[in-house]
């Protein structure tokens, strides 16, 4: 085999307990149709052949030095705690450590059935692995913390869901796939012995100078707090914040039905599944929050005192608001081409979304007009936007370099939703020319490419996403 992956498995060598051995399921007709070559040589795979690369990214061939697994957790699901998740429809081959000394996993997601699967199929259609793939390497050229995608496979087969699909199976890496809900189970289960193991693991992998269960939680917090607020900036909702998918780690994990907002407002919901709106976009702050208590919650179940842990867990979730709140000022601030602090900067950026929510501004095309003339056709009132401008520029005058600022701060092009559905249904009907087109487009979200202008046009009524779906 010419294809090389240099693995050395970690958490393969912990206890059986964790996780269940799993080989993916072997599919019909790999075809190879996305590969990531800036990330494999990051991570320093040797590609070898393209028909090497299908059968093992769909499953088929098992590389030299995998040891493939399916992780157990489980998790707090729209509030509602299920005792038991897991991989249903994942396996992980295994770990390397990079060329740049940093250590991920690789999975692939949508490889089979498991014994965690429960009544799924284990498989995922097209759709969802593009919109996965897209969406994922757009939040890293974004600057996010986030998995991300090494192949894309279609797999010769259907996947039956309203109606039947094209197969197909993601590769996806991350610095490890361990999730609040990992440490639930254990916490549950009453099984301190592995919650101890499990949080030892993840302090050496992810954050070695953190002392103890409380140095982990506070670690987590601060790595959260960071990641939420950068997904404000952005109108990213990521449609599906359940503790199985909070990573440990910082990183965005899991989308399912993410989406990104065009018109402006706070209480943004797409998800087909959530019907209540627990994770609209103004929401997100507060559940990652909520999560992070459930974190502290498995985490004193280890403790010798729990009294104690329990003061101390406490005080830790109960600084992230706070902590939550002023990256997020940091983030706006920087969106307004601000870098001082000075009283008054939080009002100034809450007028501007109110007048957003108001007149249906579309959050990131207004953003990167402000200071150009156009700025105010954001807005249905353009007055509304005259009025907050006028503040604007006054404060602007105490700062420096307004204009780099503004430019490294609001991109020009996200994945709008409209774009990713008409790339999924070209992909569906064979052409991938749409999906290469977004991927080239979103890889320098914040240059200015006359090429790619029709990617930031907002939809038109007729092309409105409503609702996006898990896939599963």
């Amino acid at each position: 085999m010419s294809l090389i992956i240099p693995f050395d498995n970690s958490f393969a060598r912990m206890p059986g307990v964790f996780f269940s051995h799993q080989n993916p399921v072997a599919v019909k007709n790999p075809h190879l149709i996305a590969w990531n070559s800036d990330l494999a040589a990051v991570m320093g795979i040797t590609p070898g052949e393209v028909e090497e690369r299908a059968s093992v990214f769909a499953g088929n061939a098992i590389p030299e030095g995998a040891t493939p697994l399916a992780q157990l957790y489980s998790g707090h699901q729209f509030g509602n705690y299920n005792p038991q998740l897991g991989d249903g429809r994942a396996v992980l081959l295994g770990e390397l450590v990079g060329t740049d000394g940093i250590r991920r996993d690789i999975q692939l997601k949508g490889s089979g059935r498991t014994p965690y699967s429960r009544q799924g199929d284990g498989r995922a259609w097209l759709g969802p692995v593009l919109r996965e793939y897209v969406v994922s390497e757009a939040m890293h050229a974004l600057g996010i913390p986030t998995t991300r995608a090494l192949a894309a496979v279609e797999t010769g087969e259907t996947v039956q869901r309203e109606q039947g699909y094209p197969g197909a199976v993601l590769t996806r890496v991350a610095k490890s796939h361990l999730r609040v809900g990992t440490f639930q189970i254990f916490a549950a289960r009453g099984d301190t012995r592995s919650l101890t193991q499990l949080t030892n693991y993840a302090i050496g992998r992810h954050y070695p100078e953190a002392v103890g269960p409380m140095g982990l939680l506070r670690a987590v917090r601060d790595a959260q707090a960071k990641l939420i607020a950068h997904w404000m900036s952005v109108g990213f909702i990521h449609g599906v914040m359940n503790t199985d998918n909070s990573s440990i780690s910082g990183e965005t994990i899991d989308y399912g039905p993410c989406a990104f907002m065009d018109a402006y407002h706070p209480n943004t919901v797409f998800s087909s599944i959530d019907r209540m709106g627990r994770y609209a976009y103004s929401n997100q702050p507060d559940i990652s929050v909520w999560n992070l208590a459930q974190l502290a919650t498995a985490l004193i179940r280890q403790m010798d005192d729990p009294e104690a842990a329990v003061e101390e867990a406490t005080e830790i979730v109960h600084a992230m608001p706070d902590m939550l709140q002023s990256h997020w000022l940091t983030r706006f601030r920087a969106k307004l081409g601000l870098l001082n602090a000075e009283d008054g900067d939080a009002e100034l950026i809450a007028e501007l979304l109110q007048g957003m929510a108001e007149n249906q501004a579309d959050f990131t095309n207004t953003f990167h007009a402000l200071g150009k003339p156009n700025a105010r056709d954001q807005f249905v009132s353009p007055a509304v936007f005259d009025t907050w401008e006028e503040n604007w520029r006054a404060r602007v005058e105490r700062e420096a370099n307004v204009d780099e600022t503004l430019r490294l701060a609001n991109p020009v092009l996200i994945p709008r939703n409209h774009r990713v559905e008409q790339m999924i249904e070209a992909a569906v009907a064979g052409d991938y020319a749409p999906f290469n087109r977004l991927n080239a487009a979103l890889s320098q979200p914040f240059v200015e490419n006359a090429e790619y202008a029709d990617l930031r046009t907002p939809p038109t009524p007729q092309e409105v996403v409503q609702a996006t779906f898990c896939g599963t």
